[in-house]
């Protein structure tokens, strides 16, 4: 009866299985967010910051609410857990936000874009601080491609302006809330199902944006934004809190946050796609270039076999994970 229920213990400590579920789960989790930052200007222009964020967060949280359900064999939160989703929707969603906004109203989106490009390096290096993950040779080759690939995108691009000392810091914070979302999703992950973390970390998102919600909300006009505007925003509440979450956590359950981080580069290759696509831009050779460096990166990343302790963690552990 054992041999029935239990997976192969072959098949499961098997270091050179490659999770391509995970690996899609996370390209496509960042390409939807790189592919709504359009949709989100356009909301920006009916909506103030803070008060879109809070209806982001309360469209979400209204459709997931058959999510906050304890999954069956899924241990009671402890205090370390609730910290984390806390901390984990603080740095990932909250402190993100602030940073990025105000980060690019202090640079040029040249700036913004070389140092968004160091994501996967802040992952890699977090990663290895906070959960001893070892960082193999084809992983780091990974790393430097996706940053060298998405630099080259940057500076390929004309843009204006200059940056100040505030605006670069703002910038290089956004890239460590970044990593540190990553991070801790990888720890909340081996306690929690991707769709209650999903969940949880929505309502944090909600209880601390609402504040300020609120005060914009005060001196709103309602009945300004058209049908198309509140249609969108549901699109955008039910893809940023609850496609892109759920889909990011099921991919890292499965694999190393080192490794997970590679996948950001999704999120710059998509929106410079929707503008090919949708908007008539021009590739340049340049932009050619870093987009196969980042396609590398990628390649190098997804083929890569997961460490032996990293493989062993898979293995299937009767009963309720530990928290």
């Amino acid at each position: 009866m054992r041999s029935r229920l239990l997976p192969s213990p072959t098949l499961c400590m098997d270091p050179q299985r490659i999770p391509w579920l995970a690996y899609a789960c996370l390209a496509l989790s960042t390409s939807v967010v790189g592919s709504y930052i359009g949709l989100s200007k356009l909301l920006l222009t009916a909506f103030p910051v803070f008060l879109l964020a809070g209806l982001r967060f309360g469209f979400a949280a209204v459709l997931m609410l058959p999510w906050l359900r304890k999954d069956v064999g899924e241990a009671p939160l402890d205090g370390r857990t609730r910290w984390l989703l806390f901390l984990e929707s603080f740095v990932g969603n909250f402190l993100f936000s602030i940073c990025l906004l105000f980060g690019l109203q202090h640079s040029s989106a040249l700036a913004a874009g070389v140092i968004m490009a160091g994501i996967p390096a802040a992952v890699a290096l977090l990663g290895r601080v906070f959960l001893k993950e070892r960082i193999s040779p084809r992983v780091m080759a990974a790393i430097a491609c996706c940053v060298g690939g998405i630099a080259l995108v940057a500076f390929s691009r004309s843009g204006g302006g200059e940056t100040s000392g505030l605006g670069a810091l703002l910038l290089l914070a956004t890239v460590f809330c970044e990593a540190g979302y990553v991070v801790i999703g990888k720890r909340l992950t081996a306690s929690l199902s991707p769709r209650r973390i999903s969940a949880l970390i929505n309502g944090w998102g909600l209880i601390l944006v609402t504040p300020l919600a609120l005060w914009q909300a005060l001196s709103f006009d309602f009945s300004a934004p058209g049908l198309a505007h509140w249609a969108g925003l549901l699109g955008y509440a039910a893809a940023a809190s609850i496609l892109t979450v759920w889909l990011w956590m099921t991919g890292l359950k499965r694999v190393p946050a080192a490794q997970a981080g590679v996948f950001m580069v999704f999120l710059p290759l998509a929106t410079g796609l929707v503008g090919l696509v949708f908007l008539g831009e021009q590739m340049s050779l340049l932009q050619a270039l870093a987009y196969g460096l980042a396609v590398l990166g990628v390649i190098l990343a997804t083929t890569a076999p997961a460490p032996p302790h990293e493989a062993a963690k898979k293995s299937y552990t009767p009963g309720p994970a530990k928290p």
